[in-house]
């Protein structure tokens, strides 16, 4: 098997996750600024044996897109010219940031570390592969 990388994708920066090559583990990987994301990711996928890429879907409460959706299809499209053999899937991302920051508390991180907004986007990410990892375990059962 091999590796699933996960991005939740910002204005600024962007929250980065891989599981493990069992993909059993979703791990936080790094954050790093938006406009480096494509360059980041290509090199990524050089070194490592990626299968898939998800990335979060914004949706909002009443169902519809929010509006960083105009960044991520664009994104998106450059990714699948580059890298046609690597599926990319959307997970639903709506609630991860609350997610995160409710596990960053849980987690016991002083206040100041829980608004290191970069860690938050990197749990986020986190979040959406573990996600995406339960649901993929349910359709194989």
């Amino acid at each position: 098997m091999s590796r699933i990388l996960a991005i939740d994708y910002g204005k600024k920066r962007t929250g980065l996750a891989v599981s493990d090559v069992l993909q059993l583990i979703a791990n936080g990987l790094t954050t790093v600024p938006t406009h480096e994301l494509l360059a980041f990711v290509m090199d990524y996928v050089g070194r490592e044996d990626v299968e898939r890429i998800v990335i979060g879907l914004p949706r909002q409460m009443n169902n519809e897109y929010s509006e960083n959706m105009a960044r991520i299809e664009p994104f998106v499209r450059s990714l699948q010219r580059r890298l046609p053999h690597i599926p990319v899937e959307y997970v639903d991302e709506r609630f991860t940031s609350v997610m995160a920051h409710r596990t960053m508390q849980d987690a016991g991180l002083k206040k100041k570390d829980r608004q290191n907004k970069a860690l938050v986007d990197e749990i986020s990410a986190t979040i959406i592969l573990q996600s995406y990892m339960e649901t993929q375990k349910f359709k194989n059962v």
